[in-house]
């Protein structure tokens, strides 16, 4: 089953519906049916047809979470086409690069992204819809009266190799690019999440991380959506509102980024929100930190870290309820179609073990490679099938993983290898630090030297000897940086990660790199 088989695919025979009257989508008051879904899907596709879009066409979607991101999503797969969800919390230029640089003819929108929309256009784009008539732009099309004048759906064959995402990278380090995900890439990330998780055709999921990103797709989503249950996306994360709906609504699972757990739990309706209806809460993304890991788990509530990356759809790896407790912030164990490997010194796949090593992933939910770009994409594999991640991770005896860095952010100091996450983890068990980044500067004497961006919390006073002396009751002296700034914020791009090319530039520029 393909993203364009949930019910909605072009062969009659796949058009049985198991449970057509479900719920498949709730929105401030609107509920969509499996049957409705599959309705509006069809009128969309026969739109986007008549509006010239054909297999292998790229049709752009720019907005907040909505359930017309669905059924675009969805519409575009039933034409054979490929969808292209875009950050809405960039800039226009960013934007219009985007646009460009995927040749998309199509952009649909939503009115939050109406400046986005405005002023010049790549040359590939042709048409533009909004979600709502207000928002038509000069020469704009309107959603609902392209659905109300469709004729039949196109009847295209949509194969598993078949591209149907392309999913932008961050771009933490320059320009970011675009990874190609087919719709056996997603189907068989879908096998794995069920595999690994009791996703149930009564479970009602929040779709609280953008659409935009991997974890707001692949986890928890698509899943539920595959097995029949309801998805509600929520436009915007608001920690209140949130919870208000898990306790009203009798929410059962979500997927969520590091920040916007420890958002929850911070709040002030945290301890007396109902959260007894939650059985799987899964995060991606980044680490979270370890209170904040606790605090669920002391709420009675698993939360699961996975391991992923936008190129392998993007479940790599992740906790499981009965490991949980004893690794709360643990990567966990590999998904059933993951095969996992280390990068030995001759570039070739090794047995992962207790060294931490770069992770090799390969299976049928890696993607193919990036949009356009062959020579980034040959380097990104090893023999052609085991996708470099460029993660270092560590596998207990237990076979449960870790994460200890990304590989380019790994400082040599002295000759030993330092890993800027396992401080920064550390640092973080302090009440009084919000958030830390280590980053590597050149030094004389050691080759590189440490340098930690500490936030306090608000109202919190540190001050640098005590944060030192935390590290260094927790840490071998090598690794406590040299430097250490107190700063109001750390720089993160649109997707809420930090940029440490900044952060590594601002240290080059503020701390002498001589001997001590």
């Amino acid at each position: 089953m393909t993203p364009a088989d949930f019910g909605l695919g072009s062969w009659p025979a796949r058009r049985a519906r198991i449970s057509p009257g479900r719920t498949a989508l709730v929105q401030a008051g609107r509920t969509l049916t499996y049957a409705g879904l599959a309705e509006r899907v069809d009128r969309l596709a026969a739109a986007l047809t008549r509006l010239g879009v054909r297999p292998g066409d790229r049709v752009a979607y720019l907005g907040v979470n909505d359930i017309t991101v669905f059924e675009t999503l969805f519409a575009t797969a039933r034409c054979g086409a490929i969808f292209v969800p875009l950050n809405y919390r960039l800039a226009h230029a960013e934007i219009h690069y985007m646009l460009g640089d995927s040749g998309a003819s199509v952009l649909v929108h939503s009115p939050d992204t109406d400046e986005l929309v405005a002023g010049p256009r790549p040359d590939t784009l042709r048409h533009v819809i909004a979600t709502r008539p207000e928002s038509c732009p000069a020469g704009g099309l309107d959603f609902e009266a392209e659905l109300a004048a469709a004729g039949p759906p196109p009847a295209t064959e949509v194969r598993l190799e078949d591209p149907c995402l392309l999913l932008y990278t961050s771009g933490t380090t320059g320009r970011p690019k675009a990874a190609v995900l087919t719709h056996g890439n997603l189907t068989w990330n879908t096998v794995n999440q069920l595999a690994h998780l009791d996703v149930l055709g009564t479970d009602k999921a929040l779709c609280l991380a953008p659409l935009f990103h991997c974890v707001g797709l692949g986890q928890i989503t698509l899943p539920t959506l595959f097995k029949g249950g309801s998805v509600e996306p929520m436009a915007k994360v608001d920690p209140g509102a949130v919870l208000a709906r898990i306790g009203e609504a009798g929410i059962t699972s979500f997927s969520a980024v590091p920040t916007m757990l420890e958002m929850l739990c911070r709040h002030e309706s945290w301890d007396r929100t109902d959260l007894s209806s939650l059985t799987c809460v899964l995060y991606g993304g980044s680490p979270v930190a370890e209170r904040v890991a606790r605090a669920w788990l002391d709420r009675g509530v698993k939360v699961l870290q996975g391991y992923g990356m936008t190129e392998a759809s993007p479940g790599v790896s992740m906790a499981t309820h009965e490991g949980t407790l004893a690794h709360p912030v643990a990567a966990g164990v590999p998904h059933f179609f993951t095969d996992v490997a280390a990068l030995g010194p001759e570039l070739t796949p090794e047995p992962l073990g207790g060294t931490p090593a770069e992770l090799l992933v390969r299976g049928p939910h890696v993607f193919p490679g990036y949009w356009n770009r062959p020579e980034e994409t040959r380097a990104s594999f090893v023999r052609d099938e085991w996708f470099r991640t460029g993660d270092v991770v560590r596998v207990e005896d237990d076979g449960w993983a870790h994460v200890v860095d990304r590989v380019k952010d790994l400082l040599i100091s002295g000759g030993e290898n330092v890993y800027p996450a396992e401080i920064e983890a550390v640092a973080v068990r302090l009440d009084e630090v919000d958030a830390c980044a280590v980053v590597g500067v050149a030094d004389e004497r050691w080759g590189e030297a440490g340098v930690a961006f500490v936030v306090v919390r608000p109202g919190s006073r540190l001050t640098e000897a005590a944060f030192r002396a935390h590290l260094e009751q927790h840490l071998a002296r090598f690794k406590v940086p040299r430097h250490v700034q107190f700063t109001e914020a750390l720089p993160v791009n649109a997707t809420g990660k930090i940029r440490r090319v900044e952060l590594r530039a601002r240290a080059a520029e503020t701390f002498t790199n001589g001997p001590a």
